[in-house]
């Protein structure tokens, strides 16, 4: 049976769950259990501390996890990134008393101490740099560190920059990782077995759905070259002639974030009964 870590709070775990679901997968009805077992597919889900996910992988205790990049790098496990899930984006970055670093680049952090809940993380980016500075580690409210003495600089996730505002702090230099969620596995290990496979091929069918929508519409077919130039599809758009001579039906496969615009597109060049259609799954 294959075991999977999942996150079993925090900001990717309901996310995590919603795309497993998604993919077929039974998720646990109480919050508070700490395993689900989905018999028809094979699959067991642990659900787990995001931070150790990776631990749990690669020390191959667990077959696959989803966990964020950034926890992934900064347990140094012998977990490896097998797909980007999309949800939990984030920034890592730098921060200090506005005037207080001279410059923003990695040389002027040279000897200072820098707050970070995420040491593994920002010890490999210094050595990767060259770089010398004193990494301290924190839990937690890094943005106190530097008003208590404890440190010069913080590296931490940033989303709106508010906290840090109301801490007297801003980022500065250019972001450290721009994490998101992933799912893991062992570093080397074998080829993935059927039901890991599965697992993959679901997920990224999730990944797809979320990204396209399916566009039907009707057009002339002295038209057709022109409208299928909007929409040319995954492979290619399925064309079909109506009873209307002259007139073929379009469906085709579009990123949903463009399908206003071909929309409009469409229209202009002759294209009629034009309806966009949600995909709950797929397979390409």
């Amino acid at each position: 049976m294959l075991r999977i870590a999942v996150p079993n709070k925090g900001t990717l775990s309901g996310p995590a769950a919603q795309m497993l679901q998604e993919a077929g997968y039974r998720q646990r009805s109480d919050p508070k259990d700490l395993l689900c077992r989905d018999e028809a597919n094979d699959v067991e889900f642990f659900y787990l501390r995001p931070r150790d996910i990776a631990t749990y992988v690669g020390s191959g205790d667990l077959d696959l996890g989803i966990t964020g990049r950034d926890l992934l790098i900064d347990a140094d496990s012998g977990a490896e990134e097998l797909l980007d899930l999309g949800f939990g984006r984030a920034t890592f970055r730098f921060a200090a008393v506005p005037g207080s670093i001279k410059g923003d680049g990695p040389a002027d952090l040279t000897g200072l101490r820098v707050a970070t809940a995420y040491p593994g993380v920002m010890q490999r980016w210094f050595t990767e740099r060259g770089v010398t500075a004193e990494v301290i580690r924190l839990d937690g409210a890094v943005e106190n560190a530097i008003r208590l003495g404890v440190a010069d600089v913080i590296a931490d996730v940033v989303e709106t920059g508010a906290t840090l505002r109301q801490a007297g702090l801003a980022t500065f230099g250019e972001p450290i990782l721009k994490s998101s969620s992933v799912l893991v596995r062992r570093s080397g290990a074998a080829d993935l077995v059927p039901a890991a496979k599965q697992l993959l091929r679901r997920l990224q069918g999730v990944l797809v759905a979320r990204r396209y929508v399916m566009l039907a519409y009707d057009v002339r077919a002295d038209a057709l070259d022109a409208a299928v130039a909007l929409t040319p599809g995954i492979e290619s758009p399925t064309v079909s002639p109506l009873h209307r001579e002259g007139w073929v039906a379009v469906q085709a496969m579009v990123q949903r974030d463009e399908v206003h615009r071909i929309m409009d597109e469409l229209y202009e060049v002759g294209a009629r009964a034009i309806l966009v259609t949600g995909i709950h799954a797929c397979r390409l």
